[in-house]
């Protein structure tokens, strides 16, 4: 079961946390809105993922690492849609 709006805070990105907004009946994600990070970056993201599965949005984007960090901010929305699938 999914929560319909969430908030998530990321950890060790350039943004600051994620905006979720995921469809309860069928786990289709609505909307994604980073709050900092790279603009361009992140509104792609944002507009790629829209009307996709979670569990598909998972799949692809886990263990995305920015530079040599260990995450990135399409990691970060990863882990967001696996917390969200948990709770």
């Amino acid at each position: 079961m999914f929560k319909m709006k969430t908030v998530f805070e990321t950890k060790g990105t350039c943004s600051k946390a994620i905006e979720l907004d995921v469809d309860d009946a069928t786990g289709v994600i609505n909307s994604v809105h980073f709050v900092g990070g790279c603009p361009g970056n992140t509104i792609g993201v944002a507009q790629l993922v829209k009307g996709q599965k979670v569990e598909d949005v998972i799949a692809r984007l886990e263990g995305i690492r920015c530079g040599m960090k260990p995450t990135s901010c399409p990691d970060q929305l990863a882990t967001a849609l696996k917390q969200m699938v948990r709770n």
